[in-house]
């Protein structure tokens, strides 16, 4: 699998974030595979960053491996290479995805109720011809909850 994507030169994918080490993209695609996963390093920065609207700069994640980034690391980013988005996955969001930088970054998860603990939607977003971006959301199921209907009306959740 790659690891980042760019659509029409202007969308940049990744699966987890940025690395403080990235100095050009060119280090992305030279990345010899197979390879191991390091224990630290850009390539374990690509798959565990996180973004983070409380962090200036770079610090040290509460995962316990690589960095979160602020806004100001994200908009450079995306100045340097002349980029309009980041897309990221790797955290769980409730909504299915979340925006953050000024619409700048958004992080998708599609797994809806991941590992059966949370109560997230998932989401897939759509990438448009003149590159707007459309999200369609998976709703989570029902968990101990049960639907049922008054008047003909539409099913309604019922939870706990």
């Amino acid at each position: 699998m790659p690891i980042a994507a760019v659509i029409e030169e202007k969308v940049f994918c990744i699966h987890g974030g940025l690395s403080p080490l990235l100095e050009d993209l060119s280090q992305i695609e030279n990345l010899r595979r197979p390879l191991q996963i390091p224990p630290r390093g850009m390539l374990i920065d690509f798959l565990w960053s996180d973004p983070d609207a409380d962090v200036r700069g770079w610090a040290e994640s509460d995962r316990g491996i690589s960095y979160n980034f602020g806004a100001d690391v994200l908009k450079s980013f995306l100045r340097k290479y002349k980029f309009d988005l980041l897309v990221r996955a790797h955290q769980v969001v409730e909504a299915g995805y979340e925006l953050f930088a000024d619409r700048q970054l958004v992080t998708l998860f599609s797994a809806p109720n991941y590992c059966g603990e949370f109560d997230n939607a998932g989401a897939i977003m759509v990438v448009e011809s003149d590159l707007r971006c459309r999200f369609l959301i998976i709703a989570p199921r029902l968990k101990n909850g049960f639907h049922y209907s008054y008047d003909g009306r539409p099913k309604t959740p019922v939870f706990d």
